[in-house]
């Protein structure tokens, strides 16, 4: 294999330093004998800017040791170049994020370096989709955001966003998701929306809304990233003793059971937001969606080691 270029995002967990982990990465690299060149990632907007710079000096394999924030914006940059440039290269994952979800349907995890290192070095390869959504922002211009894992529209786009605020100023990720979740509390989570799955349109009163082409943080478990469809989860509103009943079939898996929750799959769905609500994408929040917006899948643009 060529030597890969790896785009290494720190995480700063309890107990485990920025270089202990680097260090720890690198000896299962040179255990199955990748070449490498790595560059460190200080800061979210430079994950593109180095992405592009591995393109522009030649690299075809483009590994970020990152969370899914990371991994959607080198997908983000790839889907902004030429698709020939595109179907040159092949991006991989090593999971070193607060959220490593699309990692994690793959079978690779935080714990575990080698799974994803072996198949980096094998270097097995599949084309994957591309969810992506189109958007008018503030300024009455025509957006759009890629993502492989998920969409949030709601509750869980609410609680990353109140996370991400008290991470900036606690240091424990426990910490700073318990406080969210009581910070949550306080703030609304109903949110009245109307949304058309292919040409079929329904209006509800909904705590969250999930399309999603993987995991979606459990919310779709049936959703796959080559299937050229997408899975969205309706959660609609509820009353406490349901929200808690939700919560534990959540936990168990089986969210899909719950009678206030609604599976769908499609092609394109178009979503309306009746009352100001949140939006969230793999991790990223897009605080400058007006109006409608509409979710798509571009098939097999991404070439994925896994």
């Amino acid at each position: 294999m060529d030597k890969a270029a790896i785009i290494y995002c720190p995480t700063h967990r309890p107990f485990t330093s920025p270089l202990k982990r680097w260090r720890k990465i690198a000896a299962v690299l040179d255990k199955y004998n990748v070449e490498y060149d790595m560059v460190q990632s200080e800061e979210r907007q430079s994950v593109e800017r180095l992405v592009m710079m591995m393109l522009n000096n030649g690299y075809k394999t483009i590994v970020i040791a990152g969370g899914d924030s990371a991994l959607n914006d080198a997908v983000n940059c790839l889907m902004r170049v030429e698709k020939n440039v595109r179907d040159s290269v092949v991006l991989g994952v090593i999971p070193n994020g607060i959220m490593n979800d699309f990692a994690l349907f793959w079978g690779y995890s935080y714990d575990d370096l080698e799974t994803s290192i072996k198949s980096i070095a094998q270097r097995r390869i599949r084309r994957i989709d591309v969810g992506c959504v189109r958007y008018t922002d503030k300024n009455a211009e025509s957006k759009q955001q890629y993502f492989l894992n998920c969409v949030n529209i709601g509750l869980l786009a609410r609680i990353q966003k109140l996370r991400q605020d008290t991470r900036r100023v606690l240091w424990s990720r426990t910490i700073s998701f318990a406080i969210s979740l009581i910070l949550m509390l306080l703030h609304k989570t109903d949110y009245k929306v109307s949304y058309v799955v292919d040409r079929q349109k329904e209006e509800h009163r909904v705590m969250n809304v999930c399309i999603s082409k993987a995991h979606g943080y459990g919310m779709t478990p049936n959703a796959t990233p080559y299937s050229g469809l997408l899975d969205m989860t309706v959660v609609r509103s509820s009353v406490w003793t349901q929200f808690f009943e939700a919560i534990e079939l959540y936990l168990r898996g089986k969210l899909l059971n719950h009678k206030r929750v609604r599976p769908y799959r499609a092609t394109e769905i178009s979503v309306t937001p009746i009352s100001k609500i949140p939006v969230c994408v793999d991790g990223h929040p897009l605080a400058s969606v007006v109006g409608s917006f509409t979710v798509s899948v571009d098939k097999e643009e991404i070439q994925f080691v896994v």
